[in-house]
């Protein structure tokens, strides 16, 4: 259900919402953002000013996203999975002046939140009930203006915000256009959630900046998947690694190899997947490698060896190093400028250069480099678990899961899945040394999202801590052993 990049084209876009059945074109997209923005604008709404944005994948509210760049808003894109919890973070931080939500119920989190931080929030649906107003002048953001805040939980267990300029949205869906070799004959087959850097900077503005097409799908099935890209001519596919594994399991699977390009990201994609898709479908999958903070920083390459078990080499422009204990470091013109009101984590996240060049960002990610130049992810300095191509922090699980009245004490680690990649994992030590705390998954359930939750629960007797009493997380998963 989405749309045609290019100005004036004939259109492309098949979708559930605001025309259903129909394609947009990019000159029906012009018109339609720039009214959305007019709407905004009348709402009282100024350059600056954040508006949250938590929705499902709907052209609708698409439309509203655009509209709010060219009017200079900074989007803040937040999960449909949050909970009141989550999303009263997230407003509290940024006083965002709107919301644009999918669910009522969200809607009245966020005003709730808004009014208890002392401020106030207008919310609106996707179709963006408000009256007609003229706009004014669009598009006249400067490259250095904030875009978007794209939060990513910290090891303090409070999400931050990244704060993304229009230059570094920019400069990251340039350098993938080239390195793909993204067309304006191509079409996305999109099935990635939009409120997600992968789906939005990467789906959604690498479509638009290269006049290419897409189908947006509500959700993922492979089945549906694979019958969108087959009705649609599809030529590109972009999954997280559940997303394959799934796909490798259906019989369909090789109907994967009619697509030009087929792309894994948001979380590392196993090297034996890796080969049981390319030698089911002949297509290799590409997988690249990027975060909140950077966007897209490195890909295997589009012409040459796509090496399973790597993410392949710097994208155009950017640069990457490793540190003296094997952290990745990178800078480039796709790196944000920091977080969202935390200027002392911010400093702490980068290295000046000795050279007076640009500072180099800290990922957190640990890489070695082969012989021949292809990067490897080895593991995490941070203790960030991904399951499902999301980030989950363990401190900010571990805070929640200590106001059950049974939990004395807690430690939350990530397990290896072949589906997931990794589940979250709870170690637990109850207060009356009995089992599991009843009611445990439904507590969570109430306060964190659906991917942040534990799927495995463990108790035990103690925590194994060091002589600085840090837990000792290793050690947990040598007892289940």
């Amino acid at each position: 259900m989405l749309l045609d990049g290019a100005p004036g084209s004939p259109g492309s876009v098949a979708g559930h919402a605001h025309r259903e059945g129909a394609w947009w074109s990019g000159a029906e997209l012009e018109a339609a953002t720039r009214r959305a923005a007019g709407r905004l604008v009348g709402a009282g709404l100024e350059p600056g000013d954040r508006l949250l944005w938590s929705t499902g994948s709907l052209v609708a509210t698409l439309v509203v996203h655009i509209a709010a760049l060219r009017a200079g808003l900074v989007v803040v894109p937040a999960n449909t999975a949050y909970t009141p919890r989550e999303i009263a973070h997230i407003v509290t931080d940024v006083r965002p002046s709107a919301a644009v939500v999918d669910d009522r119920r969200r809607g009245e989190w966020a005003r709730e939140a808004a009014e208890a931080a002392g401020g106030a929030l207008t919310v609106f649906g996707p179709e963006l009930e408000a009256p007609d107003h003229d706009p004014g002048p669009l598009d006249a953001a400067r490259p250095g203006d904030p875009a978007l805040i794209g939060f990513t939980s910290g090891t303090t267990g409070a999400p931050k915000g990244a704060v993304l300029s229009h230059a570094n949205l920019l400069a990251s869906v340039e350098s993938v256009r080239m390195a793909w070799r993204w067309e304006p004959g191509d079409r996305l087959v999109h099935c990635l959630p939009v409120f997600h850097a992968h789906g939005l900077c990467v789906g959604v503005y690498g479509t638009l900046l290269s006049e290419a097409s897409a189908v947006l799908l509500p959700g993922f099935e492979p089945g549906t998947l694979l019958d969108a890209a087959a009705e649609h001519s599809a030529t590109l596919f972009f999954g997280v690694p559940t997303m394959y594994h799934r796909l490798a399991a259906s019989p369909r699977v090789g109907e994967l190899g009619r697509l030009r390009l087929c792309v894994s990201g948001s979380a590392p994609l196993a090297a034996e997947l890796h080969r049981r898709v390319s030698e089911a479908t002949g297509q290799a999958v590409l997988e690249r490698y990027g975060m909140t903070e950077t966007l897209m920083n490195v890909s295997n390459p589009y012409e040459g060896e796509r090496r399973p078990g790597t993410v392949g080499f710097p994208l155009p422009g950017v640069e990457v190093t490793l540190a003296a204990d094997d952290e990745i470091l990178v800078r480039g013109p796709n790196v944000f400028g920091g977080y969202w009101g935390r200027p002392q984590e911010t400093a702490a996240s980068f290295s000046p250069d000795p050279l007076g060049g640009r500072p180099w960002f800290h990922t957190g990610d640990l890489g070695a480099v082969s012989d021949d130049g292809y990067l490897s992810i080895l593991g995490r300095s941070k203790e960030l678990i991904i399951s499902g191509g999301y980030n989950v922090y363990p401190a900010e699980v571990e805070a929640v899961l200590l106001g059950h009245p049974e939990v004395l004490d807690v430690a939350v680690t990530g397990t290896q899945s072949d589906e997931w990649g990794e589940v979250v994992t709870a170690w637990v030590v109850t207060a009356h040394g009995g089992p599991a705390p009843g009611g445990l998954f439904e507590f969570a359930a109430t306060r964190l999202a659906p991917y942040k939750c534990p799927r495995l629960v463990h108790v035990v007797g103690e925590l194994p801590r060091n002589a600085l009493g840090k837990v000792v997380r290793a050690e947990l998963h040598m007892r289940s052993e």
